[in-house]
């Protein structure tokens, strides 16, 4: 009897990570600018911590004393990796949790993050996951929430993904967005059908007007960029879909770039 993996991820509570550390009035009064936070967890923890290139420590990993702009975050730890672009606010501590797999699919997690405004905003990937916020069902994501200040539960589901809860505070005066990944079912994972590939078709990179080509996480122009490749690079086709093609890089990193800027190579004779 196959086991179908049906379970709710342990819900994480950031409530108490999520806050603002320094007051208007300080900036004001005693021409203090504020700095920004970040407070980084892992699955396993101990991943070494890389911020724009540089080693900072490993998970977990928290530091108030940053610069408010975007970052680099990188996380490794033997076989696991991941890595995203984070934009640190004045006064405020970005939440980062992620639980790390070799498999992209598995992998999972979020990022909470606070900008002036009110209610709260909530993406995943995939999208059109339903939105359930103490308790309470809003439809799908992405959403705008009206939401008062104060902490919540938010649980996401979608069909063949885990279910994931996160439970944070949202302050008086900000909107808090929660961009959330989930991993695929175990069920899912196992019920995919692989075809037999008799020859393996290449794709060639063609001119761009940047001089390389963008790699991201999914066939949309809203996906994370997860590399980038030259003009006349070799990659691997590994499907095709509309407007985009899945390919596989010469590191074995695997995402999607633009149908339009890459050519197929033609088999020899």
């Amino acid at each position: 009897m196959k086991k179908v993996l049906v379970r709710l991820l342990i819900v994480i509570s950031l409530a108490a990570l999520l806050i603002r550390f320094s007051s208007t009035a300080e900036e004001l009064i005693l021409g203090i600018k504020p700095k920004s936070g970040i407070s980084i967890q892992s699955t396993p923890d101990g991943a070494e911590v890389f911020l724009n290139g540089k080693n900072v420590g490993k998970t977990p990993y928290d530091n108030k004393e940053l610069e408010a702009k975007e970052y680099l975050v990188d996380l490794r730890k033997e076989k696991y990796e991941w890595q995203g672009k984070i934009k640190l606010v004045d006064g405020v501590i970005t939440v980062v949790n992620r639980d790390l797999s070799t498999d992209s699919a598995s992998q999972a997690g979020e990022i909470l993050t606070l900008k002036k405004g009110k209610g709260m905003t909530v993406v995943s990937n995939p999208s059109d996951a339903d939105v359930e916020v103490d308790g309470k069902i809003y439809g799908k994501t992405p959403q705008t929430l009206d939401i008062s200040p104060g902490e919540h539960t938010v649980l996401l589901t979608h069909s063949n993904y885990l279910k994931r809860s996160i439970k944070a505070n949202l302050p008086e005066g900000f909107n808090l967005t929660v961009s959330v990944d989930l991993p695929l079912s175990e069920a899912d994972l196992t019920s995919i059908s692989t075809p037999v590939i008799t020859q393996t078709p290449e794709v060639i990179v063609k001119n761009t007007p940047t001089g390389f080509l963008r790699v991201r996480d999914k066939p949309s122009t809203a996906g994370r960029e997860i590399s980038q490749v030259k003009v006349g690079e070799t990659l691997i086709l590994l499907e095709e879909q509309t407007g985009w093609d899945r390919v596989r890089l010469s590191d074995n990193t695997e995402g999607f770039v633009s149908s339009s800027y890459v050519e197929k190579k033609e088999s020899s004779p």
